[in-house]
């Protein structure tokens, strides 16, 4: 059963559930487990011709408790009508809403369902979020090699993992964002998202980018946003706020894939950080409805951390990733005493211990992503 399942059961009983997530993270795998383990139901898939005649006619039956609409979104009106269907049969059904893309920002048709649902994210698999029958030690040697995705995590297969990825890439950016977003020249996307695997952790230019790939720095923008948008990338961006010397603009770019990344074990480690960090900020927003952000720390005199959280746009923790430097990392210090963070903690791959003092931690992975709560 996954992290939230229990979650999503229980807001399945006062509304809507919308449920976004990578494409092929477990998504259908959660909701047909609550078909057979809660609720009475029916999966129908918008890419299936014959299940999108069913949610286009409302061919289902009293007796179906949950109805489970797949990568509905792709229907042009789509939250026009779910909007229909829920407002008409709510006392009948339970909807519970699936995609592979940021369903809050495909809101065609113009009509608002807002305060009719809860959102939701699911990520891969993480330290957070296991499989039974996997140690933790050796989740973590997996989700740095093949990642987290429940296919390549559980075949535990580098040489699959490489076939997976590719085939799933292509399918995504071949079928998916050439559906909802109608783009030309999807192999300069695929040539600019190849170029974003050598640059995770790295402050991005998006002129250079656009520069290497043959774009406008506007075209190159706007395919970033579509790549998050469809769960591909995720961007983390400068904290310019009470820094006096801050740098203003650069992005840095993640992967939900940990796997995708290309370079040395720091630059994976970092990634596998940025995703976890990432995923704790989404279940704090989705479940205790707290504003979260992810930023990154540096001023002009070059001085960097490599993560901030904040909660309410309040500072709240600086975060310093290392392979095995178990030295205090003095960035990390000197921009807790500015920011008056909560918590300074420097995440050490390489550690045999984990130890704090003061406001100062440093923790091994295995220590520090345990559970969201």
């Amino acid at each position: 059963m996954r992290q939230l399942t229990p979650y999503i059961k229980k807001d399945l009983q006062k509304k809507m559930v919308f449920l976004g997530g990578p494409r092929q993270c477990g998504k259908t795998t959660l909701a047909k487990s609550l078909l057979v383990n809660s609720f009475n139901g029916v999966y129908l898939n918008w890419d299936r011709l014959s299940d999108r005649k069913k949610i286009l006619t409302g061919q289902w039956t009293d007796q179906e408790e949950l109805l489970v609409f797949d990568e509905v979104h792709k229907h042009k009106k789509w939250k026009n009508l779910v909007k229909g269907f829920y407002d008409t049969e709510k006392e009948i059904h339970r909807f519970l809403i699936t995609g592979s893309a940021r369903l809050e920002t495909y809101q065609r048709g113009g009509d608002s369902l807002l305060g009719r649902y809860h959102s939701w994210r699911l990520h891969p698999f993480s330290l957070y979020d296991l499989p039974q029958g996997v140690s933790r030690q050796e989740s973590l040697s997996r989700l740095l090699r093949v990642g987290g995705f429940p296919e390549v995590f559980l075949d535990n297969d580098e040489r699959e993992a490489r076939r997976w990825r590719e085939e799933r890439s292509r399918r995504i950016v071949r079928e998916d964002i050439r559906d909802l977003e109608q783009l030309q020249n999807i192999d300069l996307l695929e040539l600019m998202l190849d170029h974003l695997r050598d640059r995770v952790g790295s402050t991005l230019s998006i002129s250079s980018i656009a520069q290497e790939v043959g774009i406008s720095p506007i075209t190159a923008k706007k395919w970033i946003n579509i790549l998050e948008k469809m769960y591909l990338i995720f961007t983390v961006k400068g904290y310019d706020k009470k820094l006096t010397r801050a740098v203003h603009k650069p992005i840095k770019v993640y992967f939900y894939d940990n796997a995708e990344v290309r370079g040395d074990e720091s630059v994976r480690f970092e990634n596998f950080v940025a995703t976890h960090l990432l995923q704790r900020n989404h279940f704090m927003e989705d479940y205790h409805g707290y504003r979260m952000g992810l930023f990154y720390v540096k001023d002009k005199n070059q001085r960097e951390v490599d993560f901030l959280i904040t909660q309410e746009n309040a500072p709240q923790e600086l975060i310093e990733v290392k392979l095995k430097d178990e030295t205090p990392a003095k960035n990390l210090i000197s921009f807790a005493e500015i920011l008056k963070t909560k918590q300074a903690t420097q995440i050490v791959l390489h550690s045999p211990k984990s130890w704090s003092k003061g406001k100062f931690k440093l923790t091994t992975p295995l220590d520090y992503f345990t559970t969201l709560k």
